[in-house]
């Protein structure tokens, strides 16, 4: 011990001792309040990691599927368009009646032909680019791809049944480009109800 400290009262010695313990504790409880700052940035900053990670995944499937409908649907104006092309050569093939059409030989055979050829031409590119017809006639009624024109007294079949196509309707990938126009059915048994018996 030094001098100074032998000259130290006893209370004095205990107080520059308990002083040098509270001084070594505030110490120790300084680098624990600094260990848990730490800690908890540290927490804060993986969340922050995370929730960018997540933002980064989400845009990234966004941008995928934004893409994809791009190339779906990108042709949907040219393809309604075409609809009108492919409607008019219907409309002009079904101008000839059904008889004159078997019956018919030489030029109007060979127009016909050209004509019929030139739809399923057309409606086959039209598929090749993901434009497909609706047909549905026999089938129950759906609003979301079709729109009744009118209803039809029918007792032989289900209510609710398209029982007449008057415009063929085309989807493009899962929309609907244009909805087939029908006749729908009435008067016939209630949909569910089992008419075997």
């Amino acid at each position: 011990m030094s001098e100074h400290d032998q000259s130290a009262t006893p209370d004095q010695q205990n107080d520059a001792a308990q002083n040098s313990t509270e001084s070594a504790s505030g110490k120790e409880a300084d680098v624990f309040a600094i260990i848990d700052a730490l800690n908890a940035e540290n927490a804060q900053l993986k969340d922050k990691a995370l929730r960018t990670m997540a933002d980064m995944e989400n845009l990234r499937r966004r941008t995928e599927k934004e893409v994809v409908d791009a190339r779906t649907y990108a042709v949907s104006s040219f393809a309604r368009d075409m609809l009108t092309v492919a409607d008019n050569m219907r409309r002009g093939i079904e101008s000839v009646p059904q008889e004159q059409r078997t019956s018919a030989d030489g030029a109007l055979k060979t127009l016909l032909e050209g004509v019929e050829l030139t739809e399923r031409d057309l409606l086959k590119t039209l598929e090749k680019y993901g434009i497909k017809q609706i047909d549905p006639q026999g089938q129950r009624f759906d609003p979301n791809l079709h729109q009744a024109m009118f209803e039809v007294e029918d007792t032989s079949v289900t209510t609710g049944t398209v029982v007449q196509v008057v415009q063929a309707g085309f989807v493009i990938g899962e929309r609907v480009l244009r909805p087939a126009l029908v006749g729908v059915s009435k008067g016939g048994p209630k949909p569910g109800v089992d008419t075997s018996a």
